[in-house]
């Protein structure tokens, strides 16, 4: 592994790199426009036959135009990185890069989308721009927004996935079907605790019960507890009814009912997943786990715990956000596969079965993972592929895929 390079250096050449190539995407032709001929047939008048074409079947835009290969990275940038409501002009070359991502790892066209600021009819104005592509990455949206525009999004024909939920959920179900086969742990009997209820909690949490999957291939886990600021959410805690989320958090997760501290939750538990705040976990919550703890803590850039805390005090497996720590827990390495496969699948949306086969195409693509090395690296582009294959078939499976 290269060593983490200094952070104000890389601040500095950052900088640099952005102002030298004024950001890091442009459009190029993929056709020749050097003579006559050239123009008549890539514009005016041969276009019109092809414009003639999709009217009398929309289907056809993915056979004549860059829709069957393009993804909107659609943004408010009310949640950019670690950085709040920074706005959409802010939120631009963190779109950028994203979209890099997708072309370096997928082949995919992806392109920012950012919106100044949160508006009322801000649903309708990304429904408004679905014709021109094959999908929707919803990101850097704050919760509980975000949950609210996703929903209304997946009706629009294409698959609308905001990246932030399902992205990161799908890679820490991928690195627990990992740490379970390194501790010998069953995941059916795995007592977890999710600390942070936002966007990537509430998606994590869904996700590992296992929401309309076969049960032969992923089983629900025996219980969740999930904790947010004011500590456990269960279901007589006051003042749930304000957030719609966490009531639902409160109803299918918690069935012992424990109230108390992220303290309280984590005795006894098998596993810590952290998308909260830094520091906030000591080593002796880890040591009121059961034996041999997995413990993912993801804040950026500091942990709830730092990795050589988490061991000392008795965690087999521990995993973060950072890329200079064994096992990155990071949304990078799905999401370019899940879109690469719903569009090969020219899906109508993504499903539950969807993420779930990526989730178990990321586990399985590791032959023998270890304690420091659960999850393959992001740029591993054969993991790319896995992932497409996976979610594409989950696509035709359930019912998602679109028949040209």
């Amino acid at each position: 592994m290269e060593p983490e390079p200094d952070r104000d250096d890389i601040y500095r050449e950052a900088l640099a790199l952005h102002a030298e190539h004024r950001g890091k995407l442009e459009i190029r032709s993929k056709v020749p426009l050097e003579t006559r001929r050239d123009l008549a047939r890539a514009y005016t008048p041969g276009v019109a036959e092809v414009c003639r074409a999709i009217q009398k079947d929309r289907n056809l835009a993915y056979t004549y135009t860059l829709k069957g290969n393009s993804v909107a990275i659609v943004t408010d940038g009310s949640a950019v990185l670690g950085l709040g409501n920074i706005g959409g002009y802010a939120a631009i070359p963190v779109m950028e890069g994203k979209a890099i991502l997708f072309k370096k790892f997928a082949g995919i066209d992806a392109f920012p989308i950012c919106f100044e600021r949160y508006q009322t009819d801000f649903v309708d104005q990304v429904r408004n721009i679905s014709p021109v592509f094959g999908g929707i990455n919803l990101e850097d949206i704050a919760a509980p927004r975000c949950f609210e525009v996703e929903e209304a999004l997946q009706d629009i024909g294409i698959p609308v996935m905001h990246d932030d939920q399902h992205g990161t959920a799908i890679v820490v179900l991928a690195a627990l079907l990992n740490a379970c086969k390194v501790t010998g742990k069953k995941f059916e009997d795995l007592h977890i605790v999710v600390c942070g209820a936002g966007a990537a909690g509430y998606a994590i949490t869904r996700l590992l019960r296992c929401i309309g999957y076969n049960p032969d291939v992923c089983q629900s886990v025996r219980e969740i507890i999930v904790c947010d600021r004011e500590g456990i959410i269960h279901r007589a805690r006051k003042g749930l009814y304000r957030n719609k989320y966490k009531f639902i958090l409160a109803d299918e997760t918690n069935r012992s009912g424990r109230t108390g501290t992220l303290a309280d939750a984590m005795e006894g538990a098998d596993v810590f997943i952290g998308v909260s705040a830094p520091g906030i976990v000591t080593e002796d919550m880890i040591r009121r786990m059961n034996d041999d703890p997995i413990v993912f803590a993801m804040a950026n850039p500091v942990p709830e715990i730092m990795p050589d805390e988490a061991r000392h005090a008795g965690a087999a497996v521990v995993g973060t956000g950072r890329s200079d720590f064994p096992n990155q827990i990071n949304n990078a390495l799905a999401f370019p596969g899940v879109f690469r496969g719903a569009l090969d699948a020219y899906a109508t949306r993504i499903s539950d079965e969807m993420k779930l086969a990526a989730a178990h195409a990321i586990a399985g693509y590791l032959q023998n993972p270890h304690r420091d090395h659960i999850l393959p690296t992001v740029l591993d582009r054969e993991v790319t592929r896995a992932i497409a294959g996976a979610v594409k078939q989950a696509a035709i499976d359930s019912g998602c895929a679109r028949d040209l």
